[in-house]
């Protein structure tokens, strides 16, 4: 029988380095989206693809932020977020949210943008937004993952998704040539 330090150092000798992690996700695609927030007058967002979909009853989503953002820290204060789905025409949108402009200036700046329900703001063009409160946190490594129930979502345009590999945008048509369609 393995001593409980022996399987424990076992474990920690399989775990596979940050770059080989990153190498390996490079193979993922994803879909790439905008998180915001808004407390005590302040707004902020930032590029994410760590969102997904996690229940249709009830209806609930997940992201994971870094620790260190200013996002994370608005989420974690007011208690809601906002995910807008961005379109392959918004790859300067994309790049403005992740960091082109540093964390502390108003990313939003000279962008037409809504407010959710909840407050959160959202830019107008995008696909579509969704409008979440809280309802779990979970602390990840250097990340904080945000479970939150869907209070409203609208899909504001039809247009091809943006979408992320390999360190490279892409984007989505169908053999004729048209963004999918319902």
């Amino acid at each position: 029988m393995m001593s409980a330090a022996f399987q424990s150092e076992q474990r920690a000798s399989m775990t596979i380095s940050s770059e080989e992690l990153r190498y390996v996700m490079r193979s993922w695609s994803t879909g790439v989206s905008l998180v915001s927030s808004h407390h005590d007058g302040l707004r902020h967002g930032m590029t994410v693809s760590a969102f997904t979909s996690v229940s249709l009853e009830p209806p609930l989503v997940l992201i994971s932020l870094e620790r260190i953002t200013r996002t994370r820290r608005l989420v974690d204060a007011s208690g809601h977020f906002a995910v807008s789905i961005l379109a392959a025409d918004q790859r300067e949108l994309s790049d403005r949210f992740a960091g082109r402009i540093p964390d502390d200036g108003d990313r939003f700046e000279g962008i037409a943008t809504r407010d959710t329900p909840s407050g959160c703001p959202v830019p107008h063009d995008s696909l579509a937004f969704l409008d979440c409160q809280v309802t779990t946190t979970y602390e990840g490594g250097t990340h904080t993952i945000f479970l939150g129930e869907v209070l409203a979502a609208e899909v504001l345009r039809q247009a091809p998704p943006l979408l992320y590999f390999n360190q490279d945008y892409r984007s989505l048509l169908d053999p004729e040539g048209e963004p999918p369609r319902r």
